[in-house]
């Protein structure tokens, strides 16, 4: 989701989902709280003191007006944070945004949905700002985070970022570059709203995008080896609609054969940077094109993300993509 991802390392043991109603998401408040934010970046994102956010940064931001919203656990009577997102206020083409920087949940509690609650604080919290819209990053070849932000949540991109972060940080998932899709969260859009009352994961949302991916031809799709293939670029790009497919696990790939991994990077920062400067926006994800444990789909469309969102007034600039 965030700039940040959740990683898939072995942890404590799941909490039950019965655990989830004790729970609670609320803003961080105190120094105490924001104390704390460290201690959950290094363990979901493995990463070293030097790329985790100063103390001081964190009360700073906060006190200036950003959004910092936790997801607590009682441990003696004392709040544990257990998941946070935090964001900042931005100004793209001429408009306030909030930017979601990080969001992260400890892995006993992911299965717990965190995330979703999470992501419904931070976009109450920018609504009531009076912000209409939320971005943020994420690795496109994470398919988890795809379908998070796609179908459960309704983001767009329009734009790549090539090395984001630059080649590499710390953290364990910045091992194969830190390529971005720079998503778009337009907060009381009516497709945001029906992603997230769950109304596109409906069988029929999900068999009509199905079948509208198996009609296409993608610009990068699994030769039978498992590598990459990269289809003719001029006869792609002359359609309506492109598809670009991904691993459904690429950390597994990552672990196994980082060369393999590095060739799903190339290929498709070479198709979604092509299709974006053709014109086309990132639309949908979906996770299962060929089986449950098949590859995933993304499904890019001609046009302007406004085409697609009335709520959107003005087209990004796309010439630095």
């Amino acid at each position: 989701m965030a700039g940040k991802q959740n990683s898939k390392r072995a942890g404590p043991a799941m909490m039950s989902r019965g655990a989830a109603q004790q729970i609670g998401i609320r803003d961080l408040k105190s120094i105490d709280d924001l104390s704390q934010l460290k201690a959950v970046e290094k363990e979901v994102w493995g990463m070293a003191d030097e790329d985790t956010l100063p103390l001081t940064l964190a009360i700073a931001c906060k006190a200036a007006g950003n959004i910092f919203v936790g997801a607590f656990d009682k441990d003696n009577d004392k709040d544990k944070l257990v998941g946070f997102a935090f964001g900042f206020l931005g100004r793209v083409n001429g408009q306030t945004t909030i930017h979601s920087h990080l969001l992260a949940v400890l892995d006993a509690y992911r299965h717990l949905d965190l995330g979703f609650r999470l992501k419904q604080a931070q976009r109450e919290r920018a609504m009531a700002m009076g912000v209409h819209e939320m971005t943020w990053t994420y690795d496109p070849l994470q398919s988890r985070n795809a379908h998070f932000n796609f179908s459960k949540l309704g983001v767009v991109s329009d734009a790549y970022k090539v090395d984001f972060y630059g080649p590499e940080t710390s953290s364990m998932l910045h091992r194969n570059g830190t390529d971005r899709l720079w998503v778009r969260w337009m907060l009381n859009s009516r497709r945001v709203r029906d992603r997230l009352a769950g109304k596109s994961t409906s069988t029929s949302a999900r068999v009509e995008t199905i079948d509208a991916l198996r009609l296409l031809a993608p610009l990068v799709r699994f030769d039978p080896s498992g590598k990459p293939e990269r289809a003719d670029l001029a006869e792609s790009l002359a359609r309506q609609r492109v598809s670009i497919e991904i691993p459904g696990d690429i950390l597994e790939v990552e672990r196994t054969d980082m060369g393999l991994a590095r060739e799903w990077r190339d290929a498709t920062r070479w198709a979604f940077r092509e299709a974006v400067k053709a014109g086309f926006f990132v639309s949908e994800y979906c996770r299962s094109v060929r089986g449950q444990q098949g590859p995933g789909a993304y499904l890019l469309q001609r046009g302007t993300v406004s085409e697609l969102i009335p709520e959107v007034s003005t087209p990004r600039d796309l010439a630095n993509c």
